[in-house]
C-alpha cells in the first residue's frame, strides 16, 4: 500500500475503503472483508448512521491499532458550535468504540464553521483527532479558512472522478500543502464510466478493469480515494491496483474526459445550501 503525509506528519494510506450508503445493518460484515482484503484506511461519518457497525468491526478484527487510519466526520453545528462540534466528536467516538480517530472532517462548509473548526483544531491538540480537515470545501471556503485560522486543514475530501476531475483545486491544495481525496470516485456509474470506450480500452491495454483504471489514475494523481463494494471480489479488485502504471498519453486521454461539473449537486446551489443547512442528525 502507497501512503501520503499530511502536512502534520501523519502517514496515510491513498487507498482506503468507504462505506457510504451502506446500511448499517451490512456495514460489520462490509468492514470485516474489506479488512480481511488488506483494508487499513475506513472511512465513515456520523451522518452515514453506520459508525456502530463499523466499530463493531475494527474491534472483532483484531487488527492493531497503530495499523488502521479511521475517518469519521463531523455534520452542521449550530452555534455555540465549539460546544456541540465536541459532543459530536465524543459520541462519535463512542460509537466506534475507539479513544481516538486519524482523521476528522468537517462534513459541509456550512453552519458555524469557525466555531466547527475551533473545536476540531482543540480535538487536534488533545490527541482526539490525530489530523483535521474538511470535506466539499471550494477553493474560495478552503482558502478563506487557512487564512484565518490557526492549523490548515490536512484533507479536503471532494467529489472528484474523471467527469470532474477538481483541477484547479488540486492545484490550490498542492500549494497550500492540503491533501487531496476524492469520494465518488466511479461516479456512482454515472455517464456510462463502467464501460465508457475511453477507460475500457485502457483497462483492455493493462488487463485491468475500467475500476482499477480510476482507482489507479487517482493514485498517480495522488488523490486519496476510498471506493465502496459490499462485494468481496470487487473489494479485493479496487485495491488491487499497485502492480500497473498509466502512461502520459493515457493519463492525457483521462484528462481530456473532464466536464468541469458535477454530476450530483453544487455545494454553491442555494437550494442545496438551505436543504443541508437545516438538516440535523439525531444524537
Amino acid at each position: 500500500m502507497q501512503h501520503v503525509t499530511l502536512n502534520n506528519g501523519i502517514r496515510m494510506p491513498i487507498l482506503g475503503f468507504g462505506v457510504y450508503q451502506i446500511p448499517a445493518d451490512q456495514t460489520e460484515q462490509a468492514v470485516s472483508e474489506a479488512l480481511a482484503a488488506g483494508y487499513r484506511l475506513l472511512d465513515t461519518a456520523a451522518a452515514y448512521g453506520n459508525e456502530e457497525a463499523a466499530g463493531r468491526a475494527i474491534k472483532a478484527g483484531g487488527i492493531p491499532r497503530r495499523e488502521l487510519f479511521v475517518t469519521t466526520k463531523l455534520w452542521v453545528q449550530d452555534a455555540p458550535a465549539q460546544d456541540n462540534a465536541r459532543r459530536a466528536l465524543e459520541i462519535s467516538l463512542k460509537k466506534l468504540g475507539l479513544d481516538h480517530v486519524d482523521l476528522y472532517l468537517m462534513h459541509q462548509p456550512f453552519g458555524d464553521v469557525y466555531g466547527q473548526w475551533r473545536a476540531m483544531e482543540a480535538a487536534h491538540r488533545e490527541g482526539l483527532a490525530k489530523a483535521i480537515g474538511v470535506a466539499n470545501f471550494y477553493p474560495d471556503r478552503l482558502l478563506d479558512l487557512i487564512l484565518n485560522n490557526e492549523v490548515t486543514p490536512q484533507v479536503n475530501q471532494i467529489e472528484t472522478h474523471p467527469f470532474f476531475q477538481r483541477t484547479a483545486d488540486h492545484d490550490l491544495m498542492r500549494e497550500h500543502g492540503v491533501q487531496h481525496q476524492s469520494w465518488g470516485g466511479f461516479a456512482e456509474g454515472r455517464n456510462n464510466l463502467f464501460t465508457h470506450p475511453v477507460l475500457s480500452e485502457i483497462g483492455d491495454a493493462h488487463g485491468k478493469s475500467v475500476a482499477q483504471v480510476v482507482l489507479r489514475w487517482l493514485v498517480q494523481r495522488a488523490v486519496v480515494t476510498i471506493p465502496k463494494s459490499v462485494n468481496p471480489g470487487r473489494m479485493a479488485e479496487n485495491i488491487d491496483v499497485f502492480d500497473f502504471e498509466l502512461s502520459d498519453d493515457q493519463m492525457a486521454a483521462i484528462a481530456a474526459l473532464d466536464t468541469g461539473t458535477s454530476l450530483f449537486f453544487d455545494h454553491r446551489d442555494p437550494e442545496m445550501v438551505a436543504r443541508l443547512g437545516r438538516h440535523r442528525l439525531d444524537s
